[in-house]
């Protein structure tokens, strides 16, 4: 049982550290335009707002809407709990919850395929980037399949899918939003305390998938707490020292997406019933994100023979 929690913690670490790529870059880009003082807080305060604000409350507040029949703290400690009430209700909020967070990993994960730039990692990845345009076409028919044997199951499980794909949207185009305007902030006059506020809100946008794709590994908030805590803190860290080492990790960000697929895969299986053993989403992510680490090194290794 320990040993199983302590994988489960280490698996969402690492998922949460590669997922956040993107927004160490982003965070490293503005700091560098920031005063020390403004920066430090950003390090020490910054850490308390990401990690427990954020990838605390946010998997405890989804659990708790999603399962009605339960009070707050209930919801907190669902499954460390004895009451036979509260994990009924938690069990049958489950496959709601998989399904939503399954589609929005499935469809973030096909949107980097087909429209988003990368370094090509895998054969056929530069032809399916030629084929953007079929990124909707693709998208809505699977999420049209879903919701057709969703359906057939209840009526709740279908419309958690088609959640999942609107909080996609949603979430993508703050994501982009906030994308574009990080090089005009940069160079910009804003006071520190703007880009403070801006930071905070891009790292809630951000922080999204790490949280939906947590479901994946457990239902367990504290788990969550700590696992994606840890991952935040890591995070940070590469945001101050090591941000050029982690964009000369060519197919780093490959890894991670292609883990979010996996992650997804496993969501939506277990959402139509599926019983996969607890230690796969773990596996999963140590292999894919593990494979595509050495990779990177090995091409890293490479261009300085070059």
């Amino acid at each position: 049982m320990l040993a199983m929690m302590a994988v489960t913690v280490l698996g969402l670490a690492l998922f949460e550290t590669v997922s956040s790529i993107d927004n160490a870059i982003i965070n490293a880009e503005v700091l560098g335009t920031m005063g020390r003082k403004a920066r430090r807080w950003f390090l020490t305060w910054g850490i308390f707002f990401a990690v427990f604000l954020v990838r605390g409350l946010l998997p405890w507040l989804i659990i708790w809407l999603a399962t009605p029949g339960i009070g707050p703290v209930e919801a907190l400690m669902a499954a460390f709990s004895s009451d036979h009430r509260v994990l009924a209700a938690v069990e049958g909020a489950r496959p709601s919850l998989l399904m939503a967070g399954g589609v929005f990993l499935v469809f973030l994960f096909l949107h980097w395929l087909f429209l988003e730039e990368k370094h090509f990692g895998l054969p056929g990845e530069r032809f399916i980037a030629r084929q953007g345009a079929w990124f909707y076409a693709i998208g809505s028919a699977a999420l049209l399949a879903l919701v057709w044997f969703a359906q057939r199951r209840s009526g709740g499980l279908a419309f958690a899918a088609v959640l999942g794909s609107t909080a996609f949207f949603i979430i993508h185009g703050f994501k982009e939003t906030a994308e574009r305007q990080e090089a005009g902030l940069a160079g910009s006059a804003l006071s520190d305390l703007a880009k403070l506020l801006y930071l905070e809100a891009i790292d809630l946008t951000f922080s999204i998938d790490g949280v939906l794709g947590a479901f994946a590994f457990t239902l367990s908030v504290p788990l969550i707490l700590v696992g994606n805590g840890l991952g935040a803190v890591v995070v940070r860290q590469l945001t101050v020292g090591n941000i050029e080492r982690i964009r000369s990790l060519l197919y780093l960000k490959n890894g991670a997406m292609y883990s979010i697929l996996g992650l997804g895969a496993v969501m939506v299986a277990e959402a139509f019933g599926a019983e996969l053993p607890e230690w796969l989403t773990p596996l999963l992510t140590f292999a894919i994100v593990g494979w595509f680490f050495v990779k990177s090194l090995r091409a890293d290794k490479a261009r300085g023979r070059g």
